[in-house]
């Protein structure tokens, strides 16, 4: 069922084109997630008031929430696939982080709804009355919920989408309260034992627990995490992949939302070459990383002075020396000037957001000591520039 959906309302409708699949994926999952919890949501409040369960009547209100929620989905996707304009430069595409945003934090209001009714029914128990009709109906609920985490967790690898992937942990949490539920009301029917409010109590807790983990991974787009490691390393071969190309450095991701990356990197050619021929590389790798990864790179030419004997012996030194201080990453444009009593040594060094302030203490001292073992007359001139996220190798 959830391939045949997928190839009749995505596939079949756009093919390999990208941000068509992403709009068919969004619309899909909330139409049928609406649909989904809406009947659910009514089916377990009939239920919740033949049993007496507070805990079904909170999955009850849980389901209805998520109706609301994937209607927030289909919103979100339709706006995320609007063209970009004079207000708006770089697309709306973030609208997609900001669905999976709301829709984490809907799943924490309803898991403090649930502790609220659980607490509720602890303080003033009342006796269950389940029915066999009820009893089969949860069992069906189950197997429903679990079948719409599965499809959204396949439409989510399908383009990649973290709101979705948030959406379908949504349905595997709901599918965790209803069997609590229904534990609850199969134990109270077989032993007379009635732990209703505090199953509810226990289910709240793990909602709001998995609705603070989707939050954090929802929300780490829009407040500019580190980008995606397989992202960088595509980025890098391409570039790398260049003839001309004799090292790459400073790259920098920014994620404007799916199929709007745009990446600024330092690329270092041969100062000996002729410009035009290095200013038209850079041109080609732009548009390659255009045509081939959706990437709408600015590349900076960074000439390096690949016949000086000095350079290549202090460059060796230095990464020696350097790379073995805890914090660095590497170091890049090494620049030799030299004066009437002394020689500047001018390089650059990326060091890591922790403890970096210290670090730069450290690296410039390090440095200074290297240059020194090799020619007291060499003073370093150190910039330290913070790792992004977006590494390669030194």
């Amino acid at each position: 069922m959830v391939e045949w959906l997928i190839k009749r309302f995505v596939i079949g409708k756009c093919g390999p084109d990208e941000p068509l699949r992403r709009l068919r994926c969004g619309r899909l999952s909330g139409a049928v997630g609406m649909s989904f919890n809406i009947a659910l949501g009514l089916v377990k409040v009939f239920i919740g008031i033949a049993t007496g369960s507070v805990a079904v009547m909170a999955d009850a209100v849980n389901n209805l929430s998520d109706a609301a929620a994937s209607i927030v989905t289909l919103l979100g996707f339709s706006l995320a696939g609007k063209k970009s304009d004079a207000e708006h430069p770089f697309g709306h595409a973030r609208y997609e982080y900001m669905t999976g945003v709301i829709v984490s934090a809907m799943v924490i209001v309803v898991g403090f709804e649930l502790i609220t009714a659980a607490y509720g029914k602890i303080m003033n128990p009342a006796a269950l009355s389940p029915g066999a009709v009820s009893i089969v109906l949860l069992f069906i609920m189950i197997f429903a919920k679990l079948w719409l985490y599965r499809f959204n967790l396949k439409l989510s690898r399908l383009i990649g989408s973290a709101s979705l992937k948030a959406t379908g942990i949504d349905s595997r949490n709901d599918a965790i309260s209803t069997a609590a539920a229904l534990g609850a009301i199969l134990l109270h029917k077989a032993a007379g034992v009635n732990i209703d409010g505090y199953v509810g109590l226990a289910v709240g807790v793990f909602i709001i627990y998995s609705g603070l983990n989707m939050v954090k991974e929802t929300a780490g787009p829009l407040l500019g995490q580190s980008p995606d490691p397989k992202a960088v390393r595509e980025i890098a071969e391409l570039v790398l992949g260049h003839e001309g190309v004799l090292g790459i450095h400073d790259l920098i991701v920014h994620d404007y939302g799916p199929g709007h990356v745009f990446a600024s990197v330092h690329i270092e050619v041969d100062s000996l070459e002729d410009i035009f021929k290095s200013h038209a590389l850079v041109d080609d790798i732009e548009k390659r990383a255009q045509e081939q990864l959706r990437v709408l790179l600015v590349g900076h030419m960074d000439p390096l002075d690949t016949q000086n004997p000095k350079v290549k012996e202090l460059n060796a030194a230095l990464k020696e020396a350097l790379l073995r201080i805890e914090g660095v990453r590497g170091f890049h444009d090494l620049r030799v000037v030299t004066g009437a009593g002394h020689t500047n040594v001018i390089f650059d060094i990326v060091v890591a957001h922790k403890d970096s302030e210290r670090t730069f203490e450290r690296v410039k001292k390090r440095a200074q000591e290297a240059l020194a073992a090799i020619d007291p007359g060499y003073v370093a001139v150190v910039n330290c520039d913070l790792d992004y996220g977006a590494r390669t190798e030194a």
